[in-house]
This record gives C-alpha cells, structure tokens and sequence, in this order.
C-alpha cells in the first residue's frame, strides 16, 4: 500500500465528556528522518483517555488533540535514516497520544515487531495493558509462584490480564469487580468478590487469614490504607492509578500527592523496621526498552496461545465517544477497540 493522501483522525476539542470527540479527515504526516508512518489496524481505549476527556492526566496536552495510547498497524513509509524497519512490517507501540487516528508518526526506536499468528485487535490488547499487567506482577511486586495477591478492578483490560499472567505463573489470584463480570471471569481460575454487595476488607481476610502478599489498586488515595491493612509480612501494596478521583473537583494532581504522602509514610516507617517488611509502590508505564522487551515477550505468548486477552467490544474509530462512553459504564469485561474502517456490522468482539 501507498502512502495515502488523507485519513481519518479523532479529535477531542475541549475538556469535560465525550460529546467533545470530533472525527475530521487530514493528510498524514510526512516522517521525519527517524519516523515511521504506520496505518492503523487497531487502537486501544483505555482509562487513561477516559481521564484525558476529563481534564485528569497528568501532563495531558491541551485541547485539541489526538487521544489513543496505544495501537498496532502496518508500515507504509519510513523516514531517511531509518534502516530497521520496511514498508509492509506489522508494529506495535505506545505513543500516548495520537493513536486514534488512520496513519500515525512514530519514532522508529519506539516500534515492537508483531508476529504474523496475532491480529491486531488482539495484539493492541497487550500493548499498554498487557505489559502494565506483566510489570505489576513481575517488576513492581515480583510476585512468586505460591503467593497470593489481591487485585482491584480485574475485570478491565489490565485486571484480566493480570489474572492470567498470574495464575499462569502459580499465584492464587482473589479478584474484585461487580457481579455481571464475574461469569466471564471465572474460567481465568480466580476468587472473585462483588465489591458492590461484599465488605472486601472482611472477605479478603476469610480467603487469606494471614494477609495476601501483593495488592495491585488502580482506585486512588480512598482505598489505600484499607488495601494496605490486607498485607502479609513482607506484602507489597502496587498503587497504579486513580480511577477513584475521576469526577473531583480540585486540581487533577492533588490526589496524586496525597498518594505520594502515604507512600513516603509507610516508606519511613519501613526503613525504622515498623512494617512487618511491608511495602508500598507506586508505578506507571514508561515507553523505554524493557517496556519494548516486555511487549515482544507478551505478543509471543499471544502467538503461542498462552495468554489469551479478553476484547470486550471492537468498534469503528469514528465511534470513539461511543467506545468511551461504553468503557464508563462498566458494561464490558475485558478491552474495548477502536478498527480504523470497522463496518457498523462487524462490531461486536
């Protein structure tokens, strides 16, 4: 294929819901020495533009701009210095911005191969979430086989694949998510608790008497001590997010520094051996290369069939605010994707 000469891109014009995504057709960019054009096969959606919509990312562009953290799609020109990657090669990456639209810049260092055996809808479930999930559990809290650890959310796109990575790896998994997910969960091999109708504390404290030995909370600064009050000696509390905080009214980085509060409290009284070895991290995803080894190692367990990502729903890119407002509601279990010329027809996962 060619290079194009338009396509189609979404925009988010203002701040405060999803009626502020526009789509407007433009020509795609011209790479630079070191850039790569790519057309998009599938982008994901994911919370992060669910905050960005709101005015709540840290260090989000200002309005307008392109949301779309993630994406997998195929090269169809490369800039002048460019000498690792060829037209037709099929890439994933992270760009954090601008990936909701049909032909994307990218710097050619920041490109994962993808195998021939993973489409791309499946392929982008991995990208941001996938290896989120894998550093959760192997980096941040280096989890071991035997364990046991608790995850918040398991029913999104990071909290299923969590799961699984960590059932794979030999670790009892107790999960919270509300009860219409839990029939698409429970074939992952997961304890599940309906955060809505069950006091999570006093349950998590029946499955594991003794504490779990690692906690991965996308909520906020809310549900931090109750999470950290559930480890066992030596457990490590993973503070990720803070979905919680969606709809407050100050300044978005303020629950953020409340969250670093707590963290450098419970990080003083570990180093003065008032912790029980207990610990408490915060992580977020970073575009560098042990991200890019984590993704290839995650798209070859998609190629082997050995993690398999749930697609809640695949939608075509004009129907982006639709996709979010969909994400909102919980509905869906698993990721939601966003298929650059997806016919309406076809849009069920």
């Amino acid at each position: 294929m060619g290079k194009p000469t338009t396509g189609t891109e979404i925009v988010l014009t203002g701040l405060g819901g999803t009626e502020l995504l526009t789509s407007r057709r433009s020509a795609p960019p011209t790479p630079g020495p070191h850039g790569v054009l790519v057309r998009t096969e599938a982008a994901g959606v994911a919370f992060a533009e669910v905050q960005m919509v709101h005015g709540r990312y840290p260090g989000q562009p200002k309005v307008p701009f392109v949301p779309g953290y993630d994406l997998v799609g195929e090269i169809v020109e490369v800039g002048s210095a460019v000498t690792s990657w060829q037209v037709g090669q099929r890439v994933a990456a992270m760009p954090v911005t601008g990936a909701w639209a049909e032909y994307v810049e990218i710097r050619d260092r920041e490109l994962v191969p993808v195998p021939d055996e993973v489409d791309a809808v499946t392929g982008v479930a991995v990208v941001l979430n996938g290896v989120t999930a894998w550093q959760l559990l192997h980096r941040a809290a280096k989890v071991r086989r035997g364990q046991t650890v608790l995850v918040h959310g398991v029913g999104g796109g990071v909290g299923t694949l969590l799961a699984q990575l960590a059932v794979a790896a030999g670790v009892r998994v107790i999960g919270t998510a509300s009860a219409h997910r839990h029939d698409a969960l429970r074939d992952i091999g997961i304890e599940l608790i309906d955060h809505r109708a069950e006091d999570v504390p006093s349950r998590v404290a029946e499955l594991a008497p003794g504490g779990v030995d690692a906690i991965f909370d996308p909520l906020g600064p809310a549900s931090l001590d109750a999470s950290w009050q559930l480890l066992a000696p030596g457990g490590t509390l993973v503070t990720y997010g803070s979905a919680a905080t969606l709809h407050d009214t100050g300044p978005w980085w303020l629950p953020y520094l409340r969250l670093v509060g707590r963290l450098a409290r419970w990080e003083l009284l570990r180093l003065i051996g008032r912790t029980g070895g207990r610990r408490a991290r915060l992580y977020y995803v970073k575009s560098n290369a042990q991200f890019r080894t984590d993704l290839a190692g995650l798209l070859q367990m998609v190629a082997s069939g050995q993690l398999r990502p749930m697609i809640a729903r695949r939608l075509p890119l004009e129907s982006a605010a639709e996709a979010l407002d969909l994400h909102i509601s919980g509905a869906r279990t698993g990721r939601i994707v966003l298929v650059p010329g997806l016919s309406p027809e076809a849009t069920e996962a």
